[in-house]
């Protein structure tokens, strides 16, 4: 795609990346054939290459509108596109500066900035977020049904985190709501590869991965964020920790761009660029060992019938399409395919609060295909995901490492 940037961007770090990625597009409209706001709502600005052109409008000089904001606001930032795409267009990272520049010409109003401003002030900050969720629970029967969504029933507890002691170290990003949202997760990947040989450690110090904030207008925040992270791992990652593993897929997409993010930042550029090369899907660490779990279950199969949802930063930001799904097969557990999985639920950090009405289009949908077969439960890889399609089924829908930690946890009472 020809470009002419304006003076204002061209010769900055972010203009020469948007116009590497403008360059790349040919116009062929392969993405809209996998967008989900193009297959709801048959508009040309809300498909990929629309909002491509919009964009690229807006970064050679034409003023950016409140359209504009509104259609680029309804990206899910999925990136099913980016999976789509023939020509190997970074639509993510060009949404990204698109979005940054409009959100400076384009002023919200005041109740939308608020809104953006409780999210990313609350949700990143368990000290906000995890009281705030407390005393919703206790008014959950006493509240509207209408807001049961807003307000996740309490999870299960968590088995006990293993005492470790092993010479294999990995760190594990606790995140800022999973911990209060889904408790069992981490533990059950702690226990889990505790049976491989594996301590799985905690920084105490390490907060919210920056997401949030990032997809919410406040870039600099996200990025303080990082460098937040980056000094509460370090010393963990200089006493020999081999990996940073995350549980949930969506951190996983932003800590594996830190490298790029903060790569103009003299100080933290190095260290983030060691941080994004160590970052590791759980998936992806279990698969290692896989030969090992397998014949510590060799005695012990799944029973029931489970669904896979991988959710949009897994397959599509993370390009580990069909990674869990194929491990899951390897220890025995069947699994029925899905229509549509390489579609959006609708989640997508605070897009289901900030676009309610597509969002519950997107999670109807989502639910028929995964309900469809009758599963015993539906397993996930994301915390948003997970919290979002619970709201809508009362089959539990829980991270796949926990299900593995049930099989690993009667094999122990069999033994």
């Amino acid at each position: 795609m020809k470009t002419n940037l304006a003076d204002f961007i061209k010769d900055t770090p972010q203009g020469r990346e948007a116009e590497a990625i403008l360059r790349k597009c040919v116009h062929c409209g392969f993405c809209t054939a996998t967008c989900p706001t193009y297959q709801l709502l048959g508009d040309e600005l809300d498909g990929p290459r629309g909002r491509i052109y919009l964009m690229k409008q807006v970064l050679e000089g034409e003023p950016a509108t409140a359209k504009t904001q509104l259609h680029l606001d309804r990206c899910l930032t999925c990136r099913s596109c980016e999976t789509t795409c023939p020509s190997g267009v970074q639509y993510g990272r060009l949404l990204d500066i698109g979005r940054a520049i409009v959100a400076q010409q384009v002023p919200r109003s005041g109740l939308a900035k608020a809104q953006r401003q409780a999210l990313a002030a609350v949700l990143p900050r368990s000290a906000l977020f995890n009281p705030l969720l407390a005393v919703g629970r206790i008014a959950r029967n006493l509240l509207p049904k209408v807001l049961d969504d807003v307000v996740p029933e309490q999870p299960p507890r968590a088995r006990a985190w293993p005492i470790g002691g092993h010479a294999r170290r990995m760190l594990v990003l606790d995140g800022c709501v999973q911990p209060a949202l889904s408790p069992a997760t981490n533990a059950a990947a702690a226990r889990v590869l505790d049976r491989l040989g594996v301590s799985l450690v905690r920084a105490p110090n390490a907060g919210c991965c920056g997401a949030v904030a990032f997809h919410l207008d406040h870039q600099a925040q996200a990025r303080e964020a990082m460098r937040h992270n980056i000094d509460a791992w370090w010393p963990y990652i200089e006493q020999g920790a081999e990996a940073l593993l995350f549980t949930a897929s969506g951190c996983g997409v932003m800590i594996t761009d830190y490298g790029h993010l903060l790569a103009d930042d003299p100080a933290y550029a190095e260290r983030a660029k060691r941080i994004s090369a160590l970052a590791c899907d759980l998936s992806s660490a279990v698969e290692k060992q896989k030969d090992q779990l397998k014949q510590i279950l060799a005695e012990n199969r799944p029973s029931g019938k489970f669904v896979f949802h991988p959710p949009c930063s897994l397959q599509h930001g993370l390009k580990l399409k069909g990674r869990v799904e194929a491990l899951l097969g390897e220890l025995g557990f069947d699994l029925t395919p899905i229509t549509d999985a390489h579609l959006c639920c609708g989640s997508a950090g605070t897009y289901s609060i900030l676009q309610p009405e597509i969002s519950a289009q997107l999670k109807r949908n989502k639910i028929r295909a995964l309900t469809a077969p009758s599963p015993a439960q539906i397993l996930t890889a994301n915390i948003g995901c997970q919290t979002h399609l619970q709201a809508a089924t009362k089959v539990p829908v829980r991270h796949w490492i926990e299900a593995v930690d049930d099989l690993l946890s009667s094999q122990a009472l069999k033994s």
